[in-house]
């Protein structure tokens, strides 16, 4: 229990000191799912309610566009210890709530897939018990919007650090191994 205790503490001593470049990786994977919700939207959504795809890039590539939803799978996990992180500093209700809201997508990639959603909104009858599951997997979907803002409320909290330490890496060598800046948490970047 003990050996445990400690790993777990050097762990969380590292993702202490690499939080920045962890919210910035997470929030460009999760932003590669706007595409998808996009997709979604405009190609599955609206053609199910309207009868006409707004979607404005080719048809051929919906593999990919579909595809691109367990991207997320990563990003679920970093999200999730982003989430952890901040309970474990302060207790409070909004990283917990987005905590769930981040893990219901769990249910959505595991429970149904998008190849069953589009199966389903392509029937005939607007309102089967497969296409009622289809909707509950698209409003799942659609729960990752939340922490999606809140990652990028982060980066923009976080935006002068993060400008500082984009601008010392540019700047070359110089400050790069200096103690002060090892203090400040400004070396390494990642």
């Amino acid at each position: 229990m003990r050996t445990l205790r400690g790993l777990s503490g050097r762990f969380w001593d590292w993702y202490q000191r690499h939080y920045l470049a962890t919210l910035v990786i997470t929030t460009a994977v999760f932003l590669l799912q706007a595409f998808h919700l996009y997709w979604l939207f405009t190609d599955v959504i609206l053609k199910r309610l309207t009868g006409h795809s707004a979607f404005v890039f080719p048809e051929a590539g919906t593999v990919v566009y579909v595809l691109a939803d367990y991207l997320e799978i990563p990003a679920l996990i970093s999200a999730s210890l982003l989430y952890v992180f901040e309970l474990r500093r302060r207790p409070g209700w909004r990283p917990l709530v987005l905590l769930v809201l981040l893990n219901t997508q769990w249910a959505h990639m595991l429970w149904i897939t998008d190849d069953v959603v589009v199966r389903s909104f392509a029937s005939t009858s607007f309102l089967s018990w497969g296409s009622a599951v289809a909707w509950v997997a698209i409003l799942i979907d659609y729960l990752e919007v939340p922490v999606m803002v809140d990652s990028l409320r982060r980066i923009y909290l976080e935006r002068h650090v993060l400008w500082r330490r984009i601008r010392r890496r540019l700047g070359g060598a110089a400050g790069r191994g200096s103690g002060k800046a090892r203090a400040e948490g400004l070396v390494p970047f990642v």
